[in-house]
């Protein structure tokens, strides 16, 4: 029977409120994050986009 529950992790922008599941975020340096604009540290100032978080260069 599989495992109904999946793991979340937080996404590693200390700014960021988001969490992805294990394994499918964007990988930099051993470090999980939601998306490339936190993977690239808001180098272009865009917010990661999701609802309900203002994290941005």
């Amino acid at each position: 029977m599989a495992d109904a529950t999946t793991e979340m992790v937080p996404c590693a922008c200390t700014d960021c409120v988001c969490k992805v599941k294990a394994g499918t975020g964007i990988e930099r340096d051993g470090k999980t994050f939601c998306c490339e604009a936190c993977a690239d540290g808001h180098a272009s100032h865009d917010g990661c986009g999701h609802s309900g978080c203002a994290c941005h260069g």
